[in-house]
């Protein structure tokens, strides 16, 4: 067996993934780790995927992007051609500087976003370095600047601010909102006060006994650095961590 993959077009400018029936085991385990789950990425913006360790969710976003072999089931992308997958610690090459890499790999059409995202990214100081030299955050914002400078209607972000301090990672995500308006991010992170703060759409995949395996709850999506109302933010916290 194994998932079937389609693309259609969009009578609209909306962009949509639909799973279905999708089931994964890994290699001689006796289990299957998820089975007939069903999950829908739904227009452009911040989704997140949450849930915790072990549960399935880096092996439900490679699946998503193409990126494992295995399992069954159908994966339908409405409005997406390129879906992209990085994850936390994925490495540049380390025989050139950080710079040359990115200019490296930039399409033409895309070298003017690569100042404004090296500016908010902080990572001026990086380009004349090699990857190596760089700091785990370093690294990481590095290597999701690469990813944001291709083309992409979906980029699936594992972890990928991990190790980057809070008010970085806001203004990040901020500036991602507002560069990329009409493409869709699906971010894995374990903290659930950004994920409920920054996300429109949080996919929360339970653990084996949970039935269903997957539920949707409605972040705040906020667009500016303005803190919302403590009893709002409190409220989808306690919900993400009720149902996970």
């Amino acid at each position: 067996m194994s998932i079937e993959y389609s693309q259609r077009e969009s009578e609209a400018p909306q962009v949509r993934l639909l799973c279905r029936d999708l089931t994964y085991r890994y290699p001689h385990a006796n289990h299957d780790l998820f089975k007939s789950l069903h999950v829908d990425i739904d227009g452009s913006g911040f989704h997140a995927l949450f849930g915790p360790s072990g549960v399935g969710k880096t092996t439900l976003a490679r699946l998503m992007a193409d990126k494992l072999t295995g399992g069954s089931g159908k994966i339908t992308t409405i409005g997406m051609t390129h879906i992209l997958y990085t994850y936390n610690m994925e490495r540049l090459p380390g025989w050139c500087s950080v710079g040359d890499h990115l200019h490296d790999i930039t399409p033409s059409l895309r070298s003017a976003d690569m100042a404004p995202l090296v500016g908010t990214f902080g990572i001026q100081d990086c380009l004349e370095a090699h990857f190596s030299q760089l700091s785990l955050g370093q690294r990481n914002r590095a290597n999701l600047v690469r990813y944001l400078l291709q083309e992409f209607d979906l980029l699936i972000m594992d972890e990928s601010l991990a190790n980057v301090d809070e008010r970085t990672r806001q203004l990040i995500i901020l500036k991602l909102k507002q560069m990329f308006p009409t493409k869709a991010f699906l971010y894995i992170s374990h903290n659930v006060v950004e994920v409920a703060r920054f996300c429109r759409q949080i996919l929360v995949l339970r653990g084996p006994r949970k039935d269903p395996r997957i539920l949707d709850v409605q972040g705040l999506d906020c667009r500016d650095r303005q803190k919302p109302e403590t009893d709002q933010l409190n409220r989808i916290v306690l919900e993400v961590m009720n149902v996970s």
